[in-house]
């Protein structure tokens, strides 16, 4: 983080602006999320008013960012962050003959989760409703599954896509032997 509070006054507005634009919340919706009057956003965001650490916190988690990274002045170097295949966190005992590789990063559990699905033959994931407006989008790498949504269902194929309602009970069951597809979790 920078020393010069200066620096860091005047770059605030300009990043909580940037951040709200990049989220697509008005000022209303901000004020509604942060707890933060509307005025006080729009005079925070025009410069005309410094924050306290309390308000910026509420802001900062109302647009979902990084409290100390909207504070830091310099840029950071670009990091890559490699788990090696046996580093990544798998889980065996849900479902029947599936295995789940947790792709996504534990921040971005209960928002956006990634996973690669191992399916064996016969094998199938049973899902309870997930929280309300949920979908998921499931792409068969490999192999075929009997998709399940609510009253809904269809045969994905290798390389097909798709995209269904997770609000519901759903399933996904290995059709023609084993399976390996990826599938993205977002919550509403």
């Amino acid at each position: 983080m920078t020393d010069d509070p200066d620096a860091i006054l005047n770059q605030l507005p300009r990043r909580l602006k940037a951040a709200r634009a990049a989220q697509g919340l008005s000022l209303d919706a901000v004020a509604k999320l942060s707890g933060v009057s509307r005025s006080m956003v729009s005079q925070i965001e025009r410069g005309e008013s410094s924050p306290t650490i309390a308000t910026l916190w509420n802001l900062t988690r109302a647009l979902q960012v990084d409290f100390a990274g909207l504070l830091d002045g310099g840029q950071r170097p670009a990091e890559i962050e490699v788990l090696r295949a046996g580093e990544v966190p798998t889980i065996h005992n849900l479902g029947s003959g599936c295995h789940i590789r947790i792709l996504s990063p534990p921040e971005e559990a209960g928002k956006h989760e990634v996973y690669e699905l191992l399916i064996e033959p016969g094998g199938s994931l049973e899902s309870l409703p997930h929280t309300r407006g949920a979908r998921e989008h499931l792409t068969v790498i490999e192999g075929s599954v009997e998709l399940r949504s609510g009253e809904s269902s269809s045969t994905i194929q290798t390389g097909d896509t798709a995209r269904y309602p997770a609000d519901v009970p759903h399933a996904i069951s290995a059709k023609d032997g084993a399976v390996r597809a990826f599938l993205v979790v977002q919550d509403a």
